[in-house]
């Protein structure tokens, strides 16, 4: 994989772009912004996104699509409700059904109750595609602290490929061939992060976001296993390692919404107030209605959909899930 090319030039993104230039590939960051692009060319880093990462000679910025046509490996790191309309558009590019196609995202696709991966799957029927994820804070990366995450493809020599090129010094990399169980982790913790959030922006302590990161990975494991999720993958990395990385970081901008929503701002208050997307607002509706469509009970996510789209106080909310009926802990 010498050849590399990042659709998405936010933290995330930019934060893969380096780690791929570390392995000597040449690696070309994708972004619609121009003066963002000309500004990660010349500072060598991406001062709005991710500051003070110095990224190497190797990486270079660009709004065109030329790096596609050479690339042995494209990286989606973009926002999941843009995902489809961005690989429809790349899609026109002359790639080599031998390209790599491996998604960084975390959601759900809300008119098709998509993955990621089925989306590119879609739109590049020919080529490998896999998907990487877990407790993964862009900043950390960037800083080069101790990390890991799994990379899951049905091909397990591309897998293979993948997990050899994301082991770095101070990232590990495990792999698995459930890519279902690895996508519905990685998008459902987002939700938990929202009400983890809340909870601290009332003023509740550890045991109240234990408690919610505890219900929220049995709500987790109901809904992945009914959409052919491995029971097992959630208890790894991109289950509880990133459940816990999310519901506990400040670093995590699904929580700081969370927060200042438990706060009483607005949700229009907050968006106004971000310049990164927060993936758990847009995605609790699509796994709410995914929920809806098995009838699985998740009364965690369903409290966060009624807070974040029918105006629900988080002070009822909370109210409601302690007043429940008492029931068994495994029903």
């Amino acid at each position: 994989m010498k050849n590399v090319t990042v659709l998405g030039a936010g933290s995330w993104g930019t934060a893969l772009a380096m780690m791929a230039g570390r392995r000597n590939a040449a690696v070309t960051l994708w972004g619609r912004d121009a003066s963002q692009v000309a500004d990660i060319n010349r500072l060598r880093s991406n001062e709005k996104y991710l500051p003070g990462i110095q990224l190497g000679e190797n990486v270079t910025a660009a709004t065109n699509w030329k790096s596609l046509t050479v690339a042995d490996l494209i990286i989606f790191a973009l926002p999941s409700q843009v995902t489809r309309a961005m690989a429809m558009e790349a899609a026109h590019v002359q790639i080599s059904p031998s390209t790599v196609l491996l998604s960084c995202t975390k959601g759900i696709e809300k008119s098709t109750g998509c993955r990621m991966s089925e989306i590119l799957h879609q739109c590049f029927p020919n080529n490998p595609v896999a998907v990487l994820s877990g407790p993964n804070h862009a900043e950390e990366i960037g800083q080069k602290l101790a990390a890991a995450a799994v990379v899951g493809c049905e091909d397990e020599a591309v897998t293979q490929r993948l997990q050899d090129f994301f082991t770095l010094p101070w990232f590990r990399t495990y792999r698995s061939r459930d890519v279902k169980g690895i996508e519905w982790g990685g998008a459902t913790k987002n939700v938990f992060a929202i009400a983890a959030g809340i909870s601290e922006g009332l003023g509740l302590g550890d045991n109240a976001r234990a408690a919610l990161l505890t219900r929220g990975l049995a709500e987790m494991i109901r809904l992945g296993a009914a959409e052919g999720g491995n029971p097992a993958t959630f208890q790894g990395l991109s289950g509880v390692g990133d459940l816990i990385a999310t519901c506990f970081s400040h670093h995590s901008r699904n929580n700081r919404v969370g927060r200042m929503l438990g706060a009483g701002k607005s949700l229009e208050e907050i968006h106004a107030s971000m310049h990164m997307v927060a993936e758990g607002v847009p995605n609790t509706e699509s796994i709410y209605l995914n929920s809806r469509r098995h009838g699985i009970r998740t009364p965690i996510i369903d409290q966060i959909y009624s807070i974040l789209y029918q105006g629900k106080a988080p002070k009822e909310a909370l109210t409601e899930l302690l007043s429940r009926d008492p029931r068994a802990e495994h029903e």
